[in-house]
């Protein structure tokens, strides 16, 4: 991945963060409710945002790299979330996925519509067979995306995350390549 890939969707242009996104993913990211399940405790001040930036474009030089899009909605230019892959095993070809969105545009589909391009773009281009997710058992919305995805669910990882003060349970699912069905 020596160039950052941009991918395109009928309403969303997934590409690299930057600077002036910290704003905007501040934003997003100081939102306590909109971050209540994503598995950190919301942002507090803007530089947080900007340090963030930097910690996701490390992830492509890492040991176990992975790439992470700042989700545009391409009518309006806005930044409305972020999705990708990190702990990307390329021994084992398996990676994770997260993604969050700001509140504003949830509830219209474009987050089924990222993550759908994003594994798409995965399997195509990282050589996986595996793709996991760590999802808050009552993170009904973040469920039903992937399930709707295909992802399966695998069981429940006890006290597996620690944020917002507490140990959290967290659903383990993953999707394989051979059952990805709109490759």
């Amino acid at each position: 991945m020596s160039e950052f890939p941009i991918v395109k969707t009928e309403r969303l242009t997934l590409r690299e963060l930057t600077q002036q996104d910290a704003a905007a993913l501040f934003a997003i990211h100081g939102d306590a409710e909109a971050m209540r399940w994503f598995g950190t405790d919301p942002l507090t001040e803007p530089h947080q945002a900007e340090q963030l930036i930097e910690v996701f474009a490390s992830w492509r030089t890492s040991p176990n790299p992975g790439i992470r899009w700042g989700i545009e909605n391409t009518a309006t230019a806005e930044l409305i979330g972020t999705c990708g892959f990190f702990k990307w095993n390329r021994a084992w070809r398996s990676c994770a996925i997260s993604f969050e969105m700001a509140q504003s545009a949830q509830g219209r589909g474009l987050m089924k519509e990222a993550v759908y391009a994003a594994v798409r773009w995965a399997f195509q281009h990282m050589e996986l067979n595996r793709i996991e997710a760590l999802v808050h058992p009552d993170n009904a919305r973040s469920l039903n995306l992937l399930e709707k995805a295909g992802f399966v669910r695998e069981g429940t990882l006890r006290q597996a995350g620690y944020w917002n003060g507490s140990h959290q349970d967290l659903v383990q699912l993953s999707l394989l390549r051979t059952e990805c069905e709109y490759l």
